[in-house]
């Protein structure tokens, strides 16, 4: 158990409501989470089932028509065949890396993961006895990957790869050009590739790659995706993944044995979800792009910090070193309890995030205003010596 992780944004969430608790205003930019309801029409569809009786086991791999939806949803949008056998629900997508490292790893292999990014990669490598092996993203290169690094990662324990586009935390997209020379050292080198696509939906241009559409990609490469971003029902817990043939049956063994299969209602609501894409989806990726551009603006605006332009998904990942205050969770710290906003560490996702903070602007714009107006207003002070701060 020593080898799990965490995550950082629900420590960083109980410090700032000990902080409320004392009476203190604090704007939440710490969580990875669509601060919009779930769209009326997916909640009545979970409704009616529940008034069906809905409310009983399922095949643990979930049930056909959400696994069809789910495979005809692949192919349009993906552009990816896919069949619904290889289909597997799971109450999240984090199952689905939890299966998928425990499927494919074993004591003495590599896993390579990009760094900074979501902290389960890390845990997962180590809690199934696997080695971790980062892979940095580097502002310089607007955070895409290094396809020639990689190689120069890959060892002969190398087994599996894993990418996250659009990404977490940086907002990056990974250009076609990268994906294409990924899948090459996945070819040459016989390399596993977990795709985390879990904000393919949340994107402001361009449209969506996903590395199985490369040629051989798909025999070698597991989707992973949800619902939780897209269609803001991170509560609902109803991920999915798509698997080659040969690994469909055992990590259908690890969802009998883990958790028996998905709730029924919560599947019947993810194919209306899928087959209605009702039109809050559109508004929330709207709203959120209006965030995205007043956040940036913002911070850019604050001396001593910088902040290039995600391309997708709902954070900011500001460049703090001009301040010159520090580590960054000691400059999160102070976010929060001299400025009262809530952010991350850029260190929460790697080692590769020291000198950045992460800021979620899944908050409202009157909200992320007001967390601007603050950061702005608290920097000057925070810079200047100790012995000229007022009080």
């Amino acid at each position: 158990m020593s080898r799990l992780g965490t995550e950082t944004a629900f420590e960083v969430l109980a410090k700032a409501r000990a902080l409320e608790a004392t009476g203190r205003d604090v704007v939440h930019l710490e969580i990875g989470e669509p601060d919009f309801d779930t769209p009326p029409s997916i909640v009545a569809a979970a409704v009616a089932a529940l008034e069906r009786g809905e409310t009983h086991y399922t095949p643990s791999a979930g049930v056909v028509e959400l696994r069809e939806a789910i495979a005809r949803n692949v192919t349009e949008r993906r552009g990816v065949a896919v069949d619904p056998s290889q289909v597997i629900v799971a109450p999240g997508a984090k199952p689905i890396m939890f299966y998928a490292l425990l499927a494919l790893l074993e004591d003495g292999d590599e896993a390579i993961y990009p760094d900074p990014g979501f902290p389960i990669y890390a845990s997962m490598i180590d809690f199934a006895g696997a080695r971790g092996i980062p892979w940095p993203l580097r502002e310089r290169n607007a955070f895409d990957l290094d396809p020639d690094e990689l190689r120069s990662l890959v060892t002969p324990r190398t087994k599996v790869v894993i990418l996250n586009s659009p990404h977490n935390p940086t907002g990056a997209v990974l250009s076609p050009a990268t994906i294409r020379a990924i899948a090459d050292v996945a070819r040459e080198r016989d390399l596993w590739v977990l795709s985390d696509e879990i904000y393919a939906d949340i994107l402001y241009e361009g449209e969506h790659r996903s590395i199985l559409r490369e040629a051989e990609m798909p025999e070698r490469s597991i989707l992973l995706d949800g619902f939780s971003k897209t269609f803001a029902m991170t509560g609902w817990r109803l991920g999915f993944g798509v698997f080659p043939a040969p690994l469909v049956q055992p990590v259908t063994k690890l969802v009998t044995n883990s958790v028996s299969c998905t709730a029924t209602f919560t599947q019947r609501a993810g194919v209306v979800a899928l087959e209605t894409r009702p039109p809050e989806v559109e508004a929330m990726v709207r709203e959120f792009r209006a965030r995205r551009d007043t956040i940036v603006a913002g911070l850019n605006a604050v001396p001593g910090i910088t902040c290039t332009m995600p391309r997708g998904a709902f954070y900011a990942f500001p460049n703090i070193t001009g301040l010159g205050l520090g580590r960054s969770a000691e400059v999160a710290d102070r976010f929060l309890y001299e400025a009262g906003v809530a952010v991350l560490a850029g260190t929460s996702f790697g080692r590769a995030g020291e000198g950045y903070l992460r800021l979620s602007y899944a908050n409202s714009l009157a909200n992320i205003r007001s967390a601007v107006a603050r950061i702005a207003e608290w920097a000057p002070a925070a810079r200047a010596p100790s012995g000229s701060r007022a009080g």
